[in-house]
């Protein structure tokens, strides 16, 4: 295998030392920084001391977990999975609910290294601000396994609740890692690829809107423009047939140009939904592009990922199944035409494009439209804590638990001696509805653009 990184070193060393008077050790690392591999490294390490019997780790995915199990059985040299022998398995997060009590009892037998992978998906601290994931953690494994190892590459929640097993500071309630390895250093050692985030814009956007005697005609010089003073929305623009190209041609010159010296290199389009992702296989198509597309309704889509890993397929348009954790380092090119606007998912997404093949394979590209909430995520992409992510919004907090004490009160009392949660989470999330669809090319709107699309080039890191 390939030498520890330098930081994988040290933090083994603090990881170890750690150990010796507490048992949650939480890492904060830059996604595609190798946080499996110091996993591996930290369990091989505690085994060979005699200080646990056995590995168990969760993630969020099943293509997660089948990295971390071809991960740990390369680096422990022993059987690892569920199979005769083995030292330990890695199972889903999902798979908790399932678990039976013979399963949990194992935490109680034996001393258990819990590892828990992206563990921001797990919230909870106390059982009322949680959500199934951090109840079980809560419930049968915060105070039963012997030692814990929380990774995540984004650690914090877009419902700004706690993320399970963290510590935060007091009185400024700032989340507490006990190791922390951002992406500039990441980019600096040479671990990670350097991320080049090009925002698309039109400057000459014409909106026609006929009504029943009369038509009118109104022009945007831009994207921010455009979806702040008219009815349509981000979700019109990722759908529009104009935009579609525009940023598809640009992703592919961008991606032929890489292919030229590395003819295997890959790129993701993060779709917004599986009708959008065959729209735009439809166009790669017509474009004379290879790709494959993967949802939740392709059958054997685990099978498919794998296959374009080891393939030279130029694209992979995906819905929800290449975000975090997924493990393509041909991957360099993403256009992101996802729906999906928080900070947390368009980082993930933007670190499986981050992870290098060799020395001189030091650069990434991300394509996303000059959308203004996604400006902003792309300005701050070198700041691996953002203050008002990996804070404690207090507020926010008081105002779940006050609902979740009104709604589930009762419920919790009459289950007071012990009896499991089974409800899917503790809190009820209000749901609004949805903003009414704006059909861009219907008779009576329509929306065009210029030939000329605008490309912001941010010096980033």
């Amino acid at each position: 295998m390939k030498p520890l990184r330098r930081w994988q070193s040290e933090c083994i060393v603090q990881a170890l030392a750690h150990f010796q008077n507490g048992r949650h050790f939480f890492v904060q690392a830059t996604p595609a920084a190798g946080k499996t591999r110091l996993a591996a490294e930290i369990a091989k390490c505690l085994l060979e001391k005699g200080l646990i019997d056995f590995v168990i780790c969760f993630a969020p995915t099943r293509e997660v977990v089948a990295g971390i199990q071809r991960t740990f059985t390369d680096v422990l040299q022993k059987r690892f999975g569920d199979t005769i022998g083995a030292v330990g398995a890695a199972y889903t997060y999902q798979s908790m609910a399932y678990q039976s009590n013979d399963f949990w009892d194992i935490f109680n037998k034996f001393r258990i290294l819990l590892i828990f992978d992206e563990i921001h998906h797990c919230a909870g601290h106390d059982p009322l601000l949680s959500n199934s994931w951090g109840q079980k953690i809560l419930q049968y494994l915060q105070d039963q396994a012997t030692y814990t190892v929380g990774l995540s590459g984004t650690p914090w929640r877009s419902d700004s609740l706690p993320v399970a097993l963290a510590r935060y500071s007091d009185p400024d309630e700032r989340l507490v890692c006990d190791y922390c390895y951002d992406l500039r250093t990441a980019i600096r050692d040479g671990v990670c690829r350097a991320p080049r985030v090009t925002l698309i814009d039109n400057s000459m956007i014409q909106l026609v809107e006929e009504q029943e005697n009369s038509s009118s005609v109104r022009l945007f010089s831009g994207v921010a423009q455009l979806l702040g003073e008219s009815p349509v929305s981000y979700e019109d623009l990722l759908r529009h047939d104009d935009i579609l190209n525009a940023v598809l041609d640009i992703g592919i010159h961008k991606l032929g140009k890489v292919r030229r010296v590395v003819p295997d290199a890959g790129g993701l389009v993060v779709a917004a939904d599986i009708e959008h992702a065959h729209q735009i296989s439809e166009i790669l198509h017509a474009k004379g592009e290879s790709f494959v597309v993967v949802t939740s309704k392709t059958p054997r889509a685990h099978d498919v990922i794998e296959q374009y890993r080891h393939s030279d397929i130029c694209w992979i348009v995906a819905v929800s199944m290449i975000s975090e954790g997924t493990d393509i380092p041909r991957l360099c090119t993403c256009l992101y035409l996802s729906r999906i606007r928080t900070e947390l998912h368009y980082r993930q997404v933007l670190g499986r494009i981050l992870r290098k093949i060799g020395i001189e394979d030091d650069m990434a590209w991300l394509y996303v439209i000059a959308e203004p909430v996604l400006r902003k995520f792309s300005r701050r992409i070198a700041d691996d804590l953002p203050d008002d992510q990996a804070t404690l919004q207090t507020k926010k907090l008081a105002e779940h638990l006050e609902k979740a004490r009104t709604d589930h009160g009762a419920a919790l009392i009459s289950n007071s001696g012990g009896a499991e949660v089974e409800e899917a989470s503790a809190i009820e999330h209000k749901k609004y509805p949805e903003k009414s669809k704006l059909l861009v090319n219907s008779d009576f709107l329509t929306l065009s653009f210029s030939n000329y699309y605008r490309q912001y080039l941010l010096s980033l890191i």
